[in-house]
């Protein structure tokens, strides 16, 4: 069997990387033979990631899947990670459906709302319903969680999977007991979703700094100094290191603001936290409440109070943080982990 996969980024970008490329061994052991053409290359990627922006890769790239898609007809199954043509209305997927294409459609987040809440006026009208026509004209919509998957029932899709976002076990190893009176409070991610999420948070992560000169934050993925306090290192983020600077944590943390966006989110942060079997501290939004199960393999904080609360209580009792751990990382083992989901993936498949 022969599949298309038509992914936004390359493996660079953690999103296609985990929903699309870490499947592709476990693909081709069962037979398959992919092949992957994402929209954006890695020069796009590294633009983007130093906040630059180049009109020419963008108009490769539209070039680029312009002339990809005369090819699909070589192919057994297409998968399409979100949408063909980002900004364009859903005139590619109503050919392939035309032409009997009866496509997969992956989603990770709620990209959706880049149209149907945008500031743009022209953008909304134009664009608002595409990701609901998108979904239409596919044979199967894979959702990473229930609001993404609700979404699409709403747009009338016939067939939706949901398969969450998840972790490769073998490259998970399980955190080792501390007896260090230095406390560790992690964070991982970009820097765009730094400025969002944890920059607000300013305000209590240097408190509990002054309340307890033990603790200490490793914030990986940021290199610039962002004022959070004195104890606060900032990581460079790569693929090969990621694994090794979550073990040097005790507690992980994932705030989010609550936003119908936020609502789409796939809580990759605390699933990678609890592979590590690492309790995690977590938003009271969206699917932050499936991997942080409160007080089972982590805690949930609504306010500034309960945030130094629940992350002090965890310092304090090494012995409930190394339980919520342990059931932490059986709950990865269980459902977040590609050990379960790429049996899913191949049967899908091949129906």
């Amino acid at each position: 069997m022969k599949i298309l996969y038509l992914t936004k980024y390359t493996r660079m970008a953690g999103s296609s990387r985990m929903r699309s490329y870490q499947y592709f061994p476990y693909l081709e052991k069962a037979g398959m033979k992919v092949t992957v053409k994402p929209f954006f290359d890695d020069a796009y990627l590294k633009d983007f990631y130093s906040g630059k922006k180049n009109i020419s890769i963008v108009f490769k790239s539209y070039l680029r899947r312009i002339l990809i898609l005369f090819a699909v007809f070589k192919y057994d199954k297409v998968v399409i990670e979100k949408e063909i043509f980002p900004f364009l209305p859903a005139f590619a997927e109503w050919m392939l459906k035309i032409f009997g294409i009866r496509y997969i459609v992956d989603y990770d987040d709620a990209i959706f709302h880049n149209y149907d809440q945008s500031s743009n006026p022209i953008i909304k009208k134009l664009l608002g319903n595409k990701i609901a026509k998108v979904m239409r004209f596919s044979g199967t919509v894979v959702a990473g969680n229930e609001y993404l998957a609700e979404y699409a029932s709403k747009s009338g899709v016939g067939k939706i999977e949901i398969i969450p976002t998840v972790i490769d076990l073998d490259r998970y190893p399980i955190k080792e007991n501390s007896d260090s009176e230095k406390f560790v409070i992690g964070w991982i991610g970009t820097k765009t979703t730094f400025e969002k999420h944890l920059l607000p948070c300013k305000e209590w992560i240097r408190e509990l700094q002054k309340q307890d000169p033990n603790i200490h934050f490793n914030i990986v993925g940021i290199t610039d100094d962002m004022d959070l306090g004195r104890n606060v290192q900032y990581i460079q983020w790569t693929e090969n290191t990621e694994v090794s600077n979550i073990l040097k944590m005790d507690v992980g943390i994932m705030p989010l603001q609550d936003s119908e966006w936020e609502k789409g989110k796939c809580a990759y942060k605390l699933i990678q936290y609890a592979a590590c079997g690492i309790p995690g501290v977590a938003s009271d939004v969206g699917m932050n409440k499936e991997v942080c199960i409160d007080s089972k393999t982590g805690f949930i904080a609504t306010n500034k109070e309960e945030w130094i609360g629940k992350l002090i209580s965890l310092k304090n009792n090494s012995q409930k943080r190394s339980q919520m751990g342990q059931n932490a990382r059986k709950l990865v083992e269980e459902k977040f982990c590609i050990q379960v989901t790429a049996q899913r993936w191949i049967k899908l498949l091949n129906l």
